[in-house]
């Protein structure tokens, strides 16, 4: 997939206001049991068994548990996992994942425990950790910061046959990189295992079963626990649903459809700026615009600036802003959105490994997708009859990295296949750009002991984003258990 779905930095950052609820009593025990020894692999064993030393970060609590490489060998090779709890330890866990793939959590579970309303803060601890492979967890490093910085400015919508051999070129090197810096983790970083890793966790920290609230991406973790590991599902939230039973081309184009929608949107409430876009895109195809930085504003920069953008409506007005400045011929607050939405701080410096944590993670867990001459094909389909073409062509061609990759997880798109008999409680938002409302429903029908809730607004997730009927709903959930019937909130 070309656009990473995240909800740490454009979503969670820019949160409206909490709304205040008060529901029953959390009924799980606070000095919960392990599963039984006979449910645990001896191999990993004393994985499950090792001891947590707790050490203060600030006013909160954190770790590293041990896990294996290659759960294959789990007596080979041990990577650490960073945790950060927030909260009590004699309360459940909650655990949280912020999407990506490549984001870590660590910074969420302080967002989320400031955000929650006190009866579910006085009922959990929230913690959250960096999935294998991001933030503090061993990191994988796929690409150089000159290298990244060089493949996020390349023509994402190549028109000639020199853009096209370009682009595919700097495509493979990312696959090429993830071997020559991290090639001993590159083939153990995807979703089964960060999933096996998040068992360890449960285990470790003596939680009999795993409450989990993820978004974007960390919905995929969810419903792939649920498969794995039914026995072990607590209360799951999954908002901003991702569909297992889709490939990589067909995730791309939900995703295309979506952001358009979300163009048509913001387009609505700052009329005429969906043409400026297009016209914009096509002078910086030939001339980048002057910034005050370093580096002048190319095309895919102020593509990634309007992608990023369109996850939450409390982004639209820098970005209008930001066009109005391009307008003027200053590129600087477009060039500084696509910064962020990278976690690039300089031309060549980044705060974090989540690009390259991106690409390693969902070009390893799918199959590989198709060469030059379909993604051509597809970004043409695609992009006729939309409101923003560009926009629709970069989603096909994002996908250029995944058709060069080393390898893959062998596993392949199916829907969910859980035995849980745990109640699940999916959440879809109507105008989601990243992760379409369609994806939430086919997930629900997917997961038979699911409910959903409907969010008609716009942005990408919806829990602890100023609704009240979402957050009442999901506080309800994580405090009696109860999923309840499914129900639709408008904002």
């Amino acid at each position: 997939m070309s656009v990473r779905l995240r909800t740490t930095s454009p979503v969670l950052a820019a949160l409206g206001a909490f709304i205040l609820v008060t529901v029953g009593s959390l009924n799980v025990s606070a000095t919960p049991v392990v599963a039984p020894f006979d449910q645990i692999p001896p191999a990993l064993q004393s994985f499950y068994d090792q001891p947590v030393n707790w050490a203060a970060c600030g006013s909160d609590s954190c770790t590293d548990i041990r896990v294996p490489l290659d759960y294959q060998e789990p007596e080979g090779d041990v990577i650490a996992l960073s945790i950060r709890r927030v909260g009590s330890s004699d309360l459940p866990a909650l655990f949280v994942n912020p999407g990506g793939p490549g984001s870590g959590g660590t910074g969420l579970a302080q967002y989320v425990h400031g955000a929650i309303s006190p009866d579910v803060r006085k009922s959990f601890s929230i913690v959250g950790f960096d999935p294998r492979g991001t933030g503090e967890s061993t990191p994988i490093t796929c690409m150089t910061g000159k290298r990244a910085n060089t493949w996020l400015r390349t023509d994402a919508t190549p028109d000639t046959a020199q853009e096209v051999r370009t682009l595919m070129r700097r495509a493979a090197q990312i696959s090429q990189g993830c071997l020559d810096f991290s090639g001993t983790l590159a083939a153990h970083i995807g979703t089964d295992e960060t999933v096996k890793d998040m068992d360890i966790m449960r285990g470790a920290l003596k939680q009999e079963k795993l409450n989990w609230l993820g978004f974007s991406y960390g919905t995929s973790l969810g419903s792939r626990y649920s498969e794995l590991f039914p026995e072990s599902v607590g209360r799951m939230v999954l908002d901003g649903a991702v569909d297992p039973a889709l490939d990589a081309m067909q995730l791309s184009q939900g995703q295309s459809t979506g952001f358009q929608l979300a163009i048509k949107r913001f387009n609505k409430k700052y009329p005429e700026t969906a043409s400026y876009i297009n016209k914009l895109f096509g002078q910086l195809d030939h001339t980048p615009m002057r910034t005050e930085g370093p580096q002048r504003l190319v095309q895919s920069e102020a593509q990634t600036a309007v992608f990023y953008s369109m996850y939450s409506p409390y982004l639209w007005s820098d970005l209008n802003k930001a066009l109005n400045a391009a307008k003027r011929g200053d590129g600087t607050a477009l060039q500084k959105i696509s910064y962020e939405a990278n976690d690039q701080t300089a031309p060549a410096k980044f705060a974090t490994n989540s690009l390259s944590a991106f690409y390693a993670i969902n070009c390893w867990d799918l199959p590989s997708t198709p060469k030059a001459p379909v993604l051509a094909r597809a970004a043409k389909k695609w992009s006729t009859k939309v409101l923003v073409p560009e926009l629709a062509e970069s989603m096909s061609w994002g996908n250029a990295p995944c058709s060069q990759w080393f390898g893959h997880s062998g596993n392949v798109p199916a829907p969910v296949q859980t035995t849980t008999s745990a109640p699940v409680l999916i959440i879809g938002t109507t105008y989601d750009p990243a992760t379409p409302l369609a994806w939430a429903k086919s997930l629900h029908t997917q997961m038979p002991t699911s409910s959903l809730v409907t969010f008609v607004g716009d942005g990408h997730t919806a829990y602890l984003n100023g609704n009240p009927c979402v957050d009442n709903r999901v506080d309800r959930f994580l405090l009696t258990g109860v999923a309840g019937t499914n129900v639709t909130c408008r904002s």
